[in-house]
């Protein structure tokens, strides 16, 4: 059984024109899943969080997922008229160092996922990974160069992401279509 390491407190003390304000919050906890890519006959560390996410996300074996995302970077390159397209080469096709947005986004909403921004450009951080500020359930949570999952307030990564709970969350993909999402922007 693989341990669930508990989030920390965190505490903020500052000055805010000219009033002291303490504020104390709690990071998300953590669960190492590497989402059976040791099973599937890698070694090592690597890039590829968006393959780790969304297999455990959608509880798909990890070859399934690497597999999928191969074949949709290859189409891309190959089928696409854009300049994204044409500055990719043969070696980028492989996921195992990340794969494009434009690509795995339709990849998970095809999976039955819906896409819940949490910013707008421009307007600052307005929740991050820290309890309280995530809903309950199975997301793929997209941060800063990084795709984890978060189920039911516990990152399932290879590492903790979350920069002592005050990395910014850009918004995430949820399976459960029947909330309505209060984030006001």
């Amino acid at each position: 059984m693989i341990k669930v390491v508990k989030g920390k407190k965190h505490i903020e003390l500052g000055r805010k024109n000219g009033v002291d304000f303490r504020k104390e919050y709690y990071g998300l906890d953590f669960q190492y899943n590497d989402s059976g890519r040791k099973e599937a006959g890698y070694k090592g560390d690597t890039g590829d969080c968006v393959v780790r996410s969304i297999a455990i996300a959608s509880n798909q074996l990890y070859q399934t997922v690497y597999d999928k995302l191969y074949f949709l970077n290859t189409k891309f390159r190959i089928e696409s008229n854009s300049k994204l397209a044409y500055k990719m080469s043969p070696k980028d096709d492989s996921p195992r160092l990340g794969s494009h947005p434009k690509i795995y986004k339709d990849y998970i909403e095809s999976l039955g996922f819906k896409w819940i921004p949490t910013m707008k450009i421009g307007q600052g951080c307005k929740v991050h990974l820290r309890k309280d500020e995530l809903p309950s359930g199975t997301l793929i949570v997209n941060v800063s160069k990084h795709l984890t999952t978060v189920i039911n307030g516990v990152i399932n990564d290879t590492y903790d992401p979350s920069r002592n709970a005050t990395r910014c969350v850009y918004g995430f993909w949820t399976n459960d279509l029947t909330k309505t999402w209060g984030y006001k922007f």
